[in-house]
């Protein structure tokens, strides 16, 4: 979400929540977003608490530059990478699901690291074969909502110590969104409420 505010250039108001202490949990928060994840979008009276829910709001109220192409096999291109990444990889490898096999299940830290190493081979085999041999965007010559997922879920697995050898594409295509300003402007650590 940070990623399509900074390409789409929209004023926002960013208010922290910090997962690691639950504050998604709060009474406060629950309030506004019921499912305690985040993001969360509050933009007029729309709410809106899914990713790909967000940035398709953000396309419609701010259409330039757009991020799933209005049409042709490109629309289609973008929402299979979008999916791929939002459906299949990271909901296996989130935060949530990390402290969940840890707590409730008692795994170590060894095999909760193969749990996440295993999904994310799983997901990023998928993904490099669906995209092109280059150092550009994962469709076309702009980014879009591909990019916009493929770069915190390439920085997901880094943080988690996975190299990313095994995929080049997806290395060379994160590699050149990194460059981009709207990228740089939304890393992790250069957000207020960053920590390692």
């Amino acid at each position: 979400m940070r990623i399509a505010l900074a390409l789409k250039g929209l004023a926002h108001e960013s208010i922290a929540v910090n997962l690691r202490s639950g504050a998604q949990r709060s009474a406060e928060f629950l309030a506004l977003n019921p499912s305690g994840l985040v993001p969360t979008l509050v933009d007029g009276a729309a709410r809106l608490s899914q990713s790909l829910a967000i940035i398709d709001h953000l396309d419609c109220i701010q259409p330039e530059p757009l991020l799933v192409p209005a049409d042709g096999p490109a629309r289609g291109q973008v929402l299979e990478i979008a999916q791929l990444i939002a459906c299949d990889i990271h909901p296996l490898n989130n935060l949530r699901v990390l402290k969940y096999l840890v707590h409730e299940l008692g795994l170590s830290e060894a095999q909760k690291n193969a749990w996440y190493a295993h999904w994310i081979a799983e997901g990023f085999n998928a993904l490099e074969a669906r995209l092109p041999d280059h150092d550009g965007w994962c469709v076309g010559t702009a980014p879009t909502l591909a990019d916009c997922c493929l770069v915190p879920q390439v920085a997901n697995a880094e943080r988690m110590n996975i190299a990313l050898t095994p995929w080049p594409r997806i290395k060379r295509i994160a590699a050149f969104a990194r460059q981009h300003p709207a990228f740089i402007q939304a890393e992790p650590q250069r957000q207020s409420d960053y920590t390692a």
